[in-house]
């Protein structure tokens, strides 16, 4: 099994030009021709925050999605008297499951991460709360690293007494071969699991063990079969109670694959045990048209707001920016008189009333000083066993990160996120000892670009591997390197001081790294990477969205 989304469907199986001297001039771009171009004067205008980065809330009343920009799928929203707390699905990231907080829906501020050690690859976590505790339901997906896991898909819990944590490590289920947990009380009382392929398993009063088989109880609405989907996919179930009902909130159609393909859909029942009626205006939500700004919208939370208006937070894809992954985005719905509810947010592309509740300072800096490791929050390793968070220190403003494997592929990179556009990072690096290290854009360990250096040459990587092309780069072992990413154009460049900056002689487009070229659900994020026997030491690490 390759890839996270084969185990993914398996586990819902049945349901050249010579370097010019340059400065920090930005690059010119050629006359917009598409319809999301920045240049065109009906394109969205996002409020700029932290660095630049592209903000939901207008200022004025209104957000404009995403509310949170960049790879963030699969949002568990929790509402707690006036506070929301969400987490998202977090893959190879260690650590994982970063928590964010929120007093309106649209501005999130990132609380910590609550996962410090994966067991695996981390797939769609539900985050509850029972009484006076806090828990996270989370599927592991076997990795490389992993060690214990008794199934391809197992599903763990997490509990604290406080958000802010500490969390307990995880502890098993017992529950193999599925995926996407969703909690809930029903009207007996009792705690149950709904899971992927609509099964179902009930819960100890604890909620830490089983209390029974699981057993498939949910048969999910079905679209024309002449739809253009990816795959059935039932999957993602999120379950809340509202009046007489349960509400049964699925995604079907299939992550990725065609625009058209995710959806949401909802059924509901007077008991937790059923029957389950579908809603009649099924699908709540699907992309209609690739012409469409977001795309393969699904795997949706509900959510009442304090004053009283409901909406849904899934996530998606940005037409002509895939490589950003699924971003979370944030929808009204309103309830009809017939006890269902409607999507009103349409295709999500102009401006929407805000919810109540007052702002929290949204997002975070991507630049680092590397006054500590910011690990969970800015940066995190990827594709790591929880003992190699040892491979990073940070002291005097230096981020040291021990080298690993060969290459980027194999090297465990330290990543972060990106939700902008548009995108100027860059670093100054040293090597220490026998080690090769660099800055690269990064989607996985089969698809990645950048630079490295030895301290005798630069290698230049272009699609997942090193490329024939001889960058004239100085020999020295200390340098700083910069990636500019202008709208799917990436373009690298090297300086000797950090102030003028040699364009590297190639540039990349890269509108295809995505998950539907390498079949994995992850994003093109910067990062840095070091290999060898030695070590590299980073400095005055600087992120700047540009408009």
């Amino acid at each position: 099994m390759k890839t996270r989304r084969d185990a993914m469907k398996f586990a819902i199986a049945g349901t050249a030009a010579t370097p010019a001297i340059l400065g920090s001039k930005a690059l010119a771009r050629p006359p917009a021709q598409e319809a999301n171009d920045p240049c065109r004067i009906d394109a969205p205008q996002w409020t700029g925050g932290i660095e630049g980065q592209r903000k939901a809330d207008q200022g004025n009343g209104f957000y404009l999605n995403p509310v949170i920009a960049g790879d963030y799928p699969d949002p568990s929203v929790l509402k707690d008297g006036e506070d929301y707390y969400m987490t998202h699905s977090s893959f190879e990231a260690s650590p994982g499951l970063l928590i964010w907080h929120s007093r309106d829906l649209v501005n999130w501020s990132p609380v910590g991460p609550a996962l410090r050690k994966p067991l695996g690859t981390v797939f769609a976590p539900d985050l509850v709360k029972h009484g006076d505790r806090f828990f996270i339901y989370i599927p592991f997906m076997r990795a490389a690293w992993s060690t214990g896991l008794a199934s391809f898909a197992n599903i763990f819990v997490i509990h604290a007494q406080s958000i802010d944590g500490p969390w307990s490590d995880p502890i098993d289920l017992g529950i193999g071969g599925l995926i996407d947990p969703g909690h809930v009380v029903g009207e007996d009382g009792r705690r149950y699991l709904f899971l992927s392929a609509g099964t179902r398993v009930r819960l100890t009063a604890d909620g830490l063990q089983t209390d029974g088989a699981v057993e498939t109880v949910y048969e999910g609405w079905r679209y024309p079969d002449d739809w253009i989907t990816e795959a059935y996919a039932l999957e993602g179930p999120k379950l809340f109670r509202r009046g007489d009902y349960f509400y049964l909130v699925s995604a079907v159609g299939g992550t990725g694959g065609p625009a058209t393909g995710h959806m949401i859909i909802a059924s509901r029942s007077r008991s937790i045990h059923g029957s389950w009626e579908h809603c009649p205006h099924n699908p709540i939500q699907r992309t209609r048209s690739d012409e469409e700004m977001w795309w393969s919208r699904g795997h949706a939370t509900c959510v009442e707001g304090t004053d009283g208006r409901w909406h849904m937070m899934y996530h998606g894809f940005e037409n002509g920016y895939r490589s950003l992954g699924r971003q979370t985005l944030l929808e009204p719905i309103e309830w009809t008189a017939d006890g269902w509810f409607r999507a009103t947010g349409g295709d999500l592309s102009k401006p929407l009333p805000k919810p109540s509740g007052r702002a929290v300072t949204h997002g975070l800096a991507r630049s680092d000083d590397f006054a500590r490791t910011s690990l969970g929050t800015r940066w995190n390793l990827h594709g790591s066993a929880p003992a190699e968070a040892g491979r990073v220190s940070a002291h005097d403003g230096w981020l040291a990160l021990s080298g690993k494997g060969t290459g980027p592929q194999d090297c465990s990179p330290l990543v972060q996120q990106v939700g902008d556009r548009a995108y100027d990072v860059r670093v100054e690096l040293e090597l220490v000892g026998a080690a090769t290290g660099g800055l690269l854009l990064f989607f996985n360990d089969r698809l990645f670009l950048g630079m490295g250096i030895d301290g005798q040459k630069m290698v230049t990587y272009r699609g997942g591997k090193s490329s024939y092309w001889a960058e004239p780069a100085p020999s020295l072992r200390r340098l700083s390197l910069r990636i500019v990413n202008e709208h799917q154009i990436v373009t690298f460049y090297y300086s000797t001081d950090g102030m003028a900056w040699t364009r590297h002689g190639v540039r990349n487009e890269v509108s295809g790294y995505n998950a539907n070229t390498m079949d994995d659900l992850l994003s093109l994020r910067p990062a840095l990477f070091a290999t060898g026997a030695g070590s590299v030491r980073f400095r005055r690490f600087v992120y700047k969205a540009l408009a």
